[in-house]
Protein backbone atom coordinates (compact mmCIF):
# COMPACT_ATOMS: atom_id res chain seq x y z
CA UNK A 1 0.00 0.00 0.00
CA UNK A 2 1.66 3.29 -1.02
CA UNK A 3 -0.94 5.60 0.46
CA UNK A 4 -2.70 6.64 4.00
CA UNK A 5 -6.20 5.83 3.68
CA UNK A 6 -7.65 7.62 5.73
CA UNK A 7 -7.13 10.54 4.05
CA UNK A 8 -9.21 11.69 0.77
CA UNK A 9 -8.11 12.70 -2.58
CA UNK A 10 -7.19 16.60 -1.61
CA UNK A 11 -5.44 15.66 1.71
CA UNK A 12 -8.40 16.00 4.57
CA UNK A 13 -9.01 13.06 7.15
CA UNK A 14 -11.83 10.79 6.40
CA UNK A 15 -13.29 7.35 7.87
CA UNK A 16 -12.98 4.53 5.10
CA UNK A 17 -15.62 3.56 4.26
CA UNK A 18 -15.81 -0.61 5.11
CA UNK A 19 -19.35 -1.25 4.03
CA UNK A 20 -18.54 -2.92 1.05
CA UNK A 21 -16.28 -5.53 2.89
CA UNK A 22 -17.53 -9.10 3.89
CA UNK A 23 -17.75 -9.19 7.72
CA UNK A 24 -15.38 -12.15 8.42
CA UNK A 25 -13.76 -13.17 12.09
CA UNK A 26 -10.66 -11.10 12.91
CA UNK A 27 -7.96 -10.99 15.75
CA UNK A 28 -5.46 -9.04 16.51
CA UNK A 29 -2.77 -9.29 19.51
CA UNK A 30 -0.81 -6.19 20.90
CA UNK A 31 2.04 -5.68 23.69
CA UNK A 32 3.30 -3.34 25.71
CA UNK A 33 6.12 -3.11 28.62
CA UNK A 34 5.87 -1.17 31.84
CA UNK A 35 9.72 -0.76 32.71
CA UNK A 36 10.20 0.38 36.69
CA UNK A 37 11.89 -1.67 39.59
CA UNK A 38 12.57 -5.20 40.22
CA UNK A 39 11.55 -3.56 43.86
CA UNK A 40 8.17 -2.24 42.10
CA UNK A 41 7.89 -5.70 40.71
CA UNK A 42 7.99 -7.38 43.39
CA UNK A 43 5.14 -4.87 45.38
CA UNK A 44 2.80 -5.98 42.41
CA UNK A 45 3.38 -9.29 42.90
CA UNK A 46 2.62 -9.55 46.46
CA UNK A 47 -0.18 -7.01 45.99
CA UNK A 48 1.76 -4.81 48.44
CA UNK A 49 1.58 -1.50 47.11
CA UNK A 50 -0.59 1.59 48.52
CA UNK A 51 -3.14 0.89 45.50
CA UNK A 52 -3.56 -2.52 46.12
CA UNK A 53 -5.58 -5.37 43.03
CA UNK A 54 -2.84 -3.52 40.85
CA UNK A 55 -2.78 -5.68 37.76
CA UNK A 56 -6.71 -6.92 38.64
CA UNK A 57 -7.52 -2.51 38.04
CA UNK A 58 -5.08 -2.96 35.14
CA UNK A 59 -7.13 -5.36 33.31
CA UNK A 60 -10.20 -3.74 33.94
CA UNK A 61 -8.89 -0.57 33.04
CA UNK A 62 -7.95 -1.93 29.54
CA UNK A 63 -10.78 -4.03 28.79
CA UNK A 64 -12.76 -0.37 29.20
CA UNK A 65 -10.27 1.41 27.01
CA UNK A 66 -10.28 -0.91 24.30
CA UNK A 67 -14.50 -0.92 23.91
CA UNK A 68 -13.81 3.37 23.68
CA UNK A 69 -11.61 3.06 21.27
CA UNK A 70 -13.58 4.83 18.84
CA UNK A 71 -14.41 7.33 20.81
CA UNK A 72 -10.92 7.71 21.99
CA UNK A 73 -9.37 7.63 18.16
CA UNK A 74 -11.50 10.00 15.66
CA UNK A 75 -10.98 8.00 12.52
CA UNK A 76 -11.94 4.07 13.92
CA UNK A 77 -15.06 2.77 13.59
CA UNK A 78 -16.81 1.24 16.64
CA UNK A 79 -16.61 -2.51 16.56
CA UNK A 80 -18.59 -5.42 18.45
CA UNK A 81 -15.57 -6.72 20.92
CA UNK A 82 -16.64 -10.68 20.72
CA UNK A 83 -13.68 -11.48 22.70
CA UNK A 84 -10.31 -9.82 24.58
CA UNK A 85 -7.88 -10.77 27.19
CA UNK A 86 -5.38 -9.60 29.00
CA UNK A 87 -2.23 -10.91 30.46
CA UNK A 88 1.01 -10.54 32.47
CA UNK A 89 4.05 -11.44 32.59
CA UNK A 90 5.97 -10.08 35.34
CA UNK A 91 10.07 -10.06 35.24
CA UNK A 92 11.73 -8.97 38.88
CA UNK A 93 14.96 -9.07 37.82
CA UNK A 94 14.33 -6.96 35.22
CA UNK A 95 12.21 -4.98 36.49
CA UNK A 96 9.72 -4.65 34.24
CA UNK A 97 6.02 -5.95 33.87
CA UNK A 98 4.99 -6.87 30.01
CA UNK A 99 1.53 -6.76 28.46
CA UNK A 100 -0.10 -8.78 26.21
CA UNK A 101 -3.57 -8.03 24.85
CA UNK A 102 -5.62 -9.99 22.42
CA UNK A 103 -8.80 -8.59 20.67
CA UNK A 104 -11.57 -10.15 18.72
CA UNK A 105 -14.49 -9.43 16.38
CA UNK A 106 -16.32 -10.76 13.77
CA UNK A 107 -16.72 -7.48 11.26
CA UNK A 108 -15.95 -5.61 8.14
CA UNK A 109 -12.85 -3.94 9.53
CA UNK A 110 -9.81 -5.15 11.73
CA UNK A 111 -9.67 -5.23 15.97
CA UNK A 112 -6.08 -3.64 15.96
CA UNK A 113 -6.74 -0.23 17.14
CA UNK A 114 -8.82 -1.75 20.18
CA UNK A 115 -5.63 -4.22 20.90
CA UNK A 116 -3.44 -1.49 21.19
CA UNK A 117 -5.49 1.02 23.06
CA UNK A 118 -6.09 -1.60 25.24
CA UNK A 119 -2.45 -1.88 25.85
CA UNK A 120 -1.88 1.64 26.61
CA UNK A 121 -4.48 2.31 28.97
CA UNK A 122 -2.82 -0.63 31.14
CA UNK A 123 -0.28 0.55 30.89
CA UNK A 124 -1.24 3.92 31.99
CA UNK A 125 -3.41 2.59 34.58
CA UNK A 126 -0.14 0.61 36.03
CA UNK A 127 1.99 3.50 36.03
CA UNK A 128 -0.77 5.42 38.09
CA UNK A 129 -0.81 2.43 40.62
CA UNK A 130 2.52 2.32 41.13
CA UNK A 131 3.70 6.07 40.74
CA UNK A 132 3.61 6.69 44.57
CA UNK A 133 7.07 4.61 45.00
CA UNK A 134 8.30 5.31 41.18
CA UNK A 135 7.37 8.27 39.36
CA UNK A 136 10.08 7.53 36.72
CA UNK A 137 8.49 4.38 35.86
CA UNK A 138 7.42 4.46 32.18
CA UNK A 139 5.28 2.43 29.30
CA UNK A 140 7.45 1.51 26.04
CA UNK A 141 7.11 -0.54 23.28
CA UNK A 142 3.58 -0.57 22.52
CA UNK A 143 3.26 -2.45 19.11
CA UNK A 144 1.01 -4.88 17.17
CA UNK A 145 2.60 -8.36 17.11
CA UNK A 146 -0.43 -10.10 14.78
CA UNK A 147 -3.13 -10.11 13.63
CA UNK A 148 -5.70 -12.27 11.26
CA UNK A 149 -8.46 -11.88 9.08
CA UNK A 150 -10.36 -9.49 6.18
CA UNK A 151 -8.59 -9.11 2.70
CA UNK A 152 -4.81 -9.03 3.80
CA UNK A 153 -4.97 -12.81 6.00
CA UNK A 154 -2.72 -13.33 8.89
CA UNK A 155 0.25 -11.23 9.63
CA UNK A 156 2.95 -11.25 12.06
CA UNK A 157 5.49 -8.95 13.19
CA UNK A 158 8.98 -9.49 11.72
CA UNK A 159 11.33 -10.18 14.42
CA UNK A 160 8.33 -11.17 17.02
CA UNK A 161 8.13 -15.18 14.98
CA UNK A 162 9.33 -16.49 18.18
CA UNK A 163 8.66 -14.58 21.03
CA UNK A 164 6.58 -16.09 23.69
CA UNK A 165 2.92 -14.85 24.59
CA UNK A 166 3.03 -12.83 28.21
CA UNK A 167 2.41 -15.55 31.07
CA UNK A 168 -1.08 -15.41 33.15
CA UNK A 169 0.23 -13.21 36.13
CA UNK A 170 -0.09 -15.11 39.54
CA UNK A 171 -2.92 -13.29 40.69
CA UNK A 172 -5.89 -15.47 42.20
CA UNK A 173 -8.22 -16.48 39.26
CA UNK A 174 -11.08 -18.96 38.79
CA UNK A 175 -8.79 -20.37 35.43
CA UNK A 176 -6.78 -23.08 35.30
CA UNK A 177 -3.13 -21.53 34.57
CA UNK A 178 -3.28 -23.11 31.60
CA UNK A 179 -5.53 -21.93 30.27
CA UNK A 180 -4.77 -18.98 28.03
CA UNK A 181 -9.03 -18.29 28.07
CA UNK A 182 -11.68 -18.44 31.04
CA UNK A 183 -14.06 -19.83 28.19
CA UNK A 184 -13.85 -21.73 25.23
CA UNK A 185 -16.90 -21.90 22.62
CA UNK A 186 -16.61 -24.35 20.41
CA UNK A 187 -19.37 -24.40 16.90
CA UNK A 188 -20.57 -26.90 15.05
CA UNK A 189 -21.54 -26.40 11.58
CA UNK A 190 -19.58 -28.07 8.69
CA UNK A 191 -20.96 -24.80 6.40
CA UNK A 192 -19.21 -22.68 8.99
CA UNK A 193 -16.12 -24.15 8.93
CA UNK A 194 -16.03 -24.13 5.25
CA UNK A 195 -16.64 -20.85 4.86
CA UNK A 196 -20.30 -21.11 3.11
CA UNK A 197 -21.96 -18.87 5.42
CA UNK A 198 -21.04 -17.21 8.68
CA UNK A 199 -21.34 -18.39 11.80
CA UNK A 200 -23.55 -15.85 13.88
CA UNK A 201 -24.24 -17.81 17.29
CA UNK A 202 -20.78 -18.11 18.30
CA UNK A 203 -20.01 -14.46 18.51
CA UNK A 204 -23.34 -13.95 19.96
CA UNK A 205 -22.33 -16.53 23.05
CA UNK A 206 -18.55 -15.21 23.39
CA UNK A 207 -20.16 -11.62 23.96
CA UNK A 208 -22.59 -13.43 26.66
CA UNK A 209 -19.41 -14.89 28.43
CA UNK A 210 -17.09 -11.74 28.44
CA UNK A 211 -19.82 -9.85 30.07
CA UNK A 212 -19.81 -11.93 32.71
CA UNK A 213 -16.22 -11.70 33.30
CA UNK A 214 -14.92 -14.70 30.95
CA UNK A 215 -13.36 -13.80 27.62
CA UNK A 216 -13.75 -16.36 25.36
CA UNK A 217 -11.97 -18.38 22.41
CA UNK A 218 -14.48 -18.88 19.87
CA UNK A 219 -13.43 -22.15 17.82
CA UNK A 220 -15.35 -23.15 14.16
CA UNK A 221 -15.00 -26.99 13.87
CA UNK A 222 -17.00 -29.39 11.02
CA UNK A 223 -19.48 -31.37 12.51
CA UNK A 224 -16.71 -34.55 12.23
CA UNK A 225 -13.94 -32.60 14.09
CA UNK A 226 -16.08 -31.95 17.26
CA UNK A 227 -14.98 -34.82 18.81
CA UNK A 228 -11.35 -33.82 18.52
CA UNK A 229 -12.03 -30.01 19.35
CA UNK A 230 -13.80 -30.92 22.43
CA UNK A 231 -11.15 -33.01 23.53
CA UNK A 232 -8.48 -30.28 22.91
CA UNK A 233 -10.85 -27.70 24.53
CA UNK A 234 -11.17 -29.43 27.98
CA UNK A 235 -7.28 -30.35 27.65
CA UNK A 236 -6.75 -26.52 28.21
CA UNK A 237 -8.71 -26.29 31.24
CA UNK A 238 -10.91 -23.55 31.35
CA UNK A 239 -13.63 -22.30 33.45
CA UNK A 240 -16.52 -22.60 30.92
CA UNK A 241 -16.67 -24.88 27.32
CA UNK A 242 -20.04 -24.03 25.76
CA UNK A 243 -20.68 -25.46 22.40
CA UNK A 244 -23.37 -24.95 19.96
CA UNK A 245 -24.63 -27.36 17.17
CA UNK A 246 -24.97 -30.83 16.74
CA UNK A 247 -27.52 -31.58 19.37
CA UNK A 248 -30.51 -32.62 16.88
CA UNK A 249 -30.75 -36.24 15.21
CA UNK A 250 -29.40 -35.78 11.77
CA UNK A 251 -26.60 -38.46 10.49
CA UNK A 252 -23.62 -35.22 11.31
CA UNK A 253 -24.98 -34.19 14.60
CA UNK A 254 -22.46 -35.84 17.23
CA UNK A 255 -22.12 -32.95 19.92
CA UNK A 256 -23.88 -35.29 22.59
CA UNK A 257 -21.55 -37.98 21.87
CA UNK A 258 -18.73 -36.14 21.86
CA UNK A 259 -19.21 -34.65 24.72
CA UNK A 260 -20.05 -37.67 26.69
CA UNK A 261 -16.83 -38.87 25.89
CA UNK A 262 -15.23 -36.09 27.92
CA UNK A 263 -16.96 -35.92 30.82
CA UNK A 264 -16.62 -37.23 34.25
CA UNK A 265 -19.88 -36.30 35.66
CA UNK A 266 -23.15 -35.24 33.94
CA UNK A 267 -25.36 -32.20 34.86
CA UNK A 268 -28.72 -34.19 33.90
CA UNK A 269 -30.46 -31.24 35.84
CA UNK A 270 -29.17 -28.25 33.98
CA UNK A 271 -29.61 -30.23 30.39
CA UNK A 272 -33.49 -30.44 30.89
CA UNK A 273 -33.22 -26.68 32.05
CA UNK A 274 -32.01 -25.87 28.80
CA UNK A 275 -34.48 -28.19 26.74
CA UNK A 276 -37.47 -27.00 29.28
CA UNK A 277 -37.14 -23.37 28.33
CA UNK A 278 -36.85 -24.08 24.58
CA UNK A 279 -39.74 -26.24 24.68
CA UNK A 280 -41.44 -22.93 25.79
CA UNK A 281 -40.64 -21.08 22.46
CA UNK A 282 -40.90 -24.68 20.23
CA UNK A 283 -41.55 -28.02 20.59
CA UNK A 284 -38.68 -28.67 18.47
CA UNK A 285 -36.27 -27.72 21.11
CA UNK A 286 -37.83 -32.32 22.64
CA UNK A 287 -35.73 -32.86 19.90
CA UNK A 288 -32.32 -31.53 21.11
CA UNK A 289 -29.77 -34.00 22.72
CA UNK A 290 -28.12 -31.77 24.02
CA UNK A 291 -26.18 -32.94 27.47
CA UNK A 292 -24.05 -30.64 30.17
CA UNK A 293 -21.53 -31.82 32.82
CA UNK A 294 -18.08 -31.76 34.47
CA UNK A 295 -15.26 -32.39 32.75
CA UNK A 296 -12.10 -32.53 35.24
CA UNK A 297 -12.68 -28.54 36.50
CA UNK A 298 -14.42 -27.11 33.26
CA UNK A 299 -17.88 -26.99 32.65
CA UNK A 300 -19.09 -28.02 29.45
CA UNK A 301 -22.81 -27.67 28.04
CA UNK A 302 -23.93 -28.20 24.59
CA UNK A 303 -26.55 -25.72 23.10
CA UNK A 304 -28.49 -25.89 19.68
CA UNK A 305 -27.40 -24.62 17.27
CA UNK A 306 -30.07 -21.78 16.02
CA UNK A 307 -30.36 -18.33 17.26
CA UNK A 308 -33.40 -18.99 19.14
CA UNK A 309 -31.93 -21.82 20.82
CA UNK A 310 -28.99 -20.22 21.78
CA UNK A 311 -30.94 -17.17 23.41
CA UNK A 312 -32.95 -19.61 25.39
CA UNK A 313 -29.93 -21.41 26.38
CA UNK A 314 -28.24 -18.09 27.31
CA UNK A 315 -31.53 -17.29 29.36
CA UNK A 316 -31.11 -20.46 31.38
CA UNK A 317 -27.64 -20.38 32.08
CA UNK A 318 -27.78 -16.72 33.51
CA UNK A 319 -29.05 -18.16 36.61
CA UNK A 320 -26.79 -21.17 37.02
CA UNK A 321 -23.42 -20.83 35.69
CA UNK A 322 -21.62 -18.59 37.62
CA UNK A 323 -22.53 -20.98 40.66
CA UNK A 324 -21.67 -24.13 38.92
CA UNK A 325 -18.15 -22.59 38.25
CA UNK A 326 -18.02 -21.62 41.79
CA UNK A 327 -19.12 -24.92 43.15
CA UNK A 328 -16.46 -26.94 40.85
CA UNK A 329 -13.17 -24.69 41.58
CA UNK A 330 -13.94 -24.81 44.94
CA UNK A 331 -14.58 -21.00 45.93
CA UNK A 332 -18.57 -21.73 46.96
CA UNK A 333 -20.25 -21.46 49.73
CA UNK A 334 -21.95 -24.61 50.35
CA UNK A 335 -24.63 -24.59 51.93
CA UNK A 336 -27.28 -27.86 52.24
Amino acid sequence: MSQLTHLDGDGRARMVDVGGKPETVRTAVARGRLVTTPAVVALVRADDLPKADVLATARIAAISGAKKTSELIPLCHPLPLTSLTVEFELDADAGTIEVEVTAGTTGRTGVEMEALTAVAVAGLTLHDMVKAVDPAASMTDVRLIAKSGGKHGDWRRPGDEDAPSAAREPEPSTAHPSSRFPAIVIVSSTRAASGERADTTGPIIAAWLAERGLPADVRVVADTDIASALREAVAAHPAVVLTTGGTGVSPSDRTPEATAAVLDRELPGVAEALRARGLASTPLAAVSRGLAGVAGDTIVVNLPGSHGGVADGLATLDDLLAHLVDQVRGTAEHRS
